[in-house]
């Protein structure tokens, strides 16, 4: 199977592509994400159902097959098995960049330790992590990014860092935990700290909000239909 060469290695080995896939509007895919999705010869979902949606709407007839956090050991190698073999794979996650608070990562790390450097390229594309900075309004000149915060272990520890952070700080919270998250943070945070919450990125529903954390704490507690879908929060630096 043919790839232009600018995207292809001079080994005899194959290639792993780290391809972002939209965060929620299927529109917000890359003209070159969509042809090597056509070209590799599989591809690495993180639940194959949800990238089928996406394959479906672009008529991408490919294989695919399961990577995910549980996958272990052998669905690593053999993900490495096919690249000695010549093989071409795509990486992709259910929403945006894989590897990014993604299992994923172990894989580019494992291609990379076996094959060396080259024999990964990544793609551009969509990131919740960067859209909601891009819309908050807030300096992103400088930033912490936190990926998902811990349950337990390790939780008050890293709200202490982003109370006396002096960067910008960036996190991804679920939609069990985002009503604790912000009465924490109107705890620690004076009220002149603007935080910004933004959920379901780019679907039908998109909601950005940006006050103090009292200010979006209350917000939800009168708008619990509101609490919905994954979100990213941001706390401005002081």
């Amino acid at each position: 199977m043919f790839i232009p060469r600018y995207d292809s290695m001079s080994s005899m080995n194959g290639t792993l592509y780290i391809v972002p896939t939209p965060i929620g509007n299927l529109e917000d895919v890359t003209l070159r994400a969509l042809r090597v999705l056509k070209e590799v010869d599989l591809i690495l979902c993180e639940d194959t159902s949800v990238t089928q949606k996406l394959l479906k709407k672009y008529e991408i007839e490919n294989k695919t097959s399961v990577f995910y956090a549980q996958s272990g050991k052998g669905a690593i190698e053999k993900a490495l098995t096919l690249l000695t073999e010549g093989k071409s794979i795509a990486l992709v996650t259910d929403a945006g960049t894989p590897a990014i608070s993604d299992p994923g990562v172990v894989l580019v790390d494992a291609v990379r330790k076996e094959f060396g450097e080259d024999a990964v390229i990544a793609l551009p594309g969509a990131s919740a992590l960067t859209t909601a900075l891009s819309v908050s309004g807030l300096d992103a000149s400088q930033f912490t990014f936190l990926g998902f915060l811990p349950h337990k272990k390790g939780r008050e520890t890293l709200f202490k860092e982003i109370a006396e952070s002096k960067r910008t700080m960036v996190f991804y919270e679920s939609v069990h935990r985002i009503e604790k998250t912000l009465e924490k943070l109107a705890e620690i945070l004076e009220d002149t700290r603007r935080v910004t919450v933004a959920r379901e990125l780019t679907k039908l529903f998109e909601e950005v909000r940006t006050g103090s954390a009292k200010t979006l704490q209350n917000h939800f507690k009168e708008h619990k239909d509101h609490i919905r879908g994954e979100f990213v929060v941001i706390v401005e630096r002081p």
